[in-house]
């Protein structure tokens, strides 16, 4: 998709097309019916207790309807104020790689409680998700770890252990992931939200999506427009259909200096004393001392409490970058900070460093983007690149232009990928933070002008990622709730202020 978005997003990556289709040219043939849904009790603890659960069977390869199909799980909460209802609200997890079917769960009360019964709330997983039809590429463990799924540069700048990595990610791709691998793709997600509307009855479905979950509301609602009631993208990327990923990749080094102020004011002020966090005494000593700490633990990383893995500058930026998606993740970050400044500390490592994603999970994650469009794969140039971009960008230190397994992706893009247009309903409402780490609002301005008319734009004066039901902005939260439930937008975009 925590806070985070899902480890797929940290990836972001994208490149260079020449060509865009219109959304008839994208229209693949007529697939045959889908099955009746068979839906049973799949409650989760602290979700609802009326989730429901199906399987989805949908075309392998939309251009072939009738051959093979997969499965993907779907879910349900219908309204519990059916007198109240007038839809049906599907979520979009973001990623690529979230779920569906979770995001449900852990939203779905809350929606429940701000709609109040408007809407049966649906989901799904993606494919290569979940409950949904999976494959992996047979990456190593250590090839599935975050900080090094990431390609971030080595202390020295160096590229080339990256460049080998991709290349052998890529190889195996190739070698192992199938048909299912390569039919993942923003594209197909959105074919399979249609399938899916069909299979649920009904004519039109409302959204809401959710960062990587905006890009493919975007698709969708480019592709079927007559399909779309009132729809909302919460932390939306840079839409360029030229560079899809890659563009969201480059925007991280500039998204994490604008909201690395936050963290900075946050760790200096005074009630930090009574917690025992406070980092510095002034905001702006903060950006040199944690580079100069960075530095240090490039040329001399530091023992952990994980066995063989030491913290260094990379998993410290790493480090940093997740803390900034939330908050409520400072204390951890300023704790981490602290423990590599005690000469007798042995700093604890999270999960999410440590721990391998699981093998389907991590081929998701790169398929969907190296399948969408394709990158450049001259390895000079992204050299060059993150030379320019660590001294302009010193907190990310080079890894919004770092090379990525895109560049060696040997089965993608089937098709092009689609251009998001201002040709459709006005019926969007678009949110985000100002200072977003992941979906930056400058690259949420390029949606905005993309979708022109058919949208409004509502900006919260505050950092983090994923605004509506978790930033806790009341304003926000409302603009959407009345949007949803009434269908009224603002005339023009407004902005929220922090609190």
């Amino acid at each position: 998709m925590t806070t985070y978005s899902t480890p797929a997003l940290l990836l972001a990556l994208s490149a260079t097309l020449t060509g865009v289709v219109s959304p008839a040219a994208q229209a693949a043939p007529t697939a045959p019916a889908p099955r009746a849904l068979l839906w049973e009790n799949c409650a989760r603890a602290g979700g609802p207790e009326t989730q429901e659960c199906a399987t989805l069977s949908v075309p392998l390869d939309y251009r072939d309807p009738g051959g093979k199909r997969i499965s993907l799980a779907v879910s349900r909460v219908l309204s519990d104020r059916p007198q109240a209802r007038r839809g049906t609200l599907l979520v979009i997890a973001g990623g690529p790689g979230g779920s569906g079917v979770q995001r449900l769960a852990q939203k779905g009360v809350a929606l429940q409680r701000e709609l109040k019964g408007a809407y049966d709330l649906v989901s799904l997983d993606p494919r290569g998700v979940g409950g949904s039809a999976t494959a992996g590429c047979g990456l190593r463990p250590d090839d599935r770890r975050l900080p090094n799924l990431r390609s971030w540069p080595a202390a020295d700048g160096s590229i080339d252990a990256n460049t080998a990595r991709s290349q052998r990610i890529a190889d195996a791709c190739h070698r192992n992931g199938g048909p299912l691998l390569r039919s993942m793709s923003t594209v197909n997600e959105a074919r399979d939200i249609e399938t899916f509307r069909v299979a649920l009855g009904v004519e039109k479905l409302s959204a809401w999506g959710i960062s990587y979950g905006t890009y493919v509301g975007a698709v969708y609602a480019q592709k079927y427009p007559q399909r779309t009631d009132r729809w909302v993208l919460d932390s939306s990327g840079d839409p360029d259909a030229r560079r899809v990923a890659r563009g969201w990749l480059a925007n991280t080094g500039q998204a994490v200096e604008d909201r690395f102020p936050d963290f900075a004011a946050w760790a200096a002020h005074p009630d930090r004393d009574a917690e025992g966090l406070r980092l510095v005494q002034r905001p702006q000593d903060l950006k040199p001392a944690f580079l100069r700490l960075a530095r240090a633990l490039d040329l001399a990383p530091r023992p952990t409490t994980t066995p063989h893995i030491p913290l260094d500058g990379n998993l410290l930026r790493q480090s940093l970058h997740l803390a900034l998606y939330s908050d409520a993740a400072f204390p951890q970050l300023a704790r981490l900070i602290q423990a590599v400044q005690d000469p007798t500390g042995r700093p604890v490592l999270s999960d999410d460093l440590v721990q391998p994603m699981g093998d389907e999970a991590a081929a998701v994650t790169m398929a969907v983007i190296c399948n969408d469009v394709r990158w450049p794969g001259h390895v000079p140039s992204y050299r060059r690149a993150v030379a320019a971009d660590r001294a302009a960008f010193p907190l990310t230190a080079g890894l919004s232009q770092n090379i990525t397994p895109c560049a060696f992706w040997k089965d993608g893009p089937a098709e092009p990928p689609t251009r998001i247009t201002d040709d459709g309903p006005s019926n969007v409402l678009m949110i985000q933070a100002r200072r977003d780490p992941a979906t930056p609002h400058f690259g949420g301005l390029k949606m905005r002008e993309a979708l022109g008319d058919r949208a409004r734009l509502v900006t919260v004066e505050t950092g983090g990622h994923s605004v509506y039901l978790g930033a806790g902005n009341a304003c926000g939260d409302r603009a959407v709730t009345t949007f949803l439930t009434t269908g009224e937008r603002p005339r023009t975009d407004v902005s929220c202020p922090s609190r």
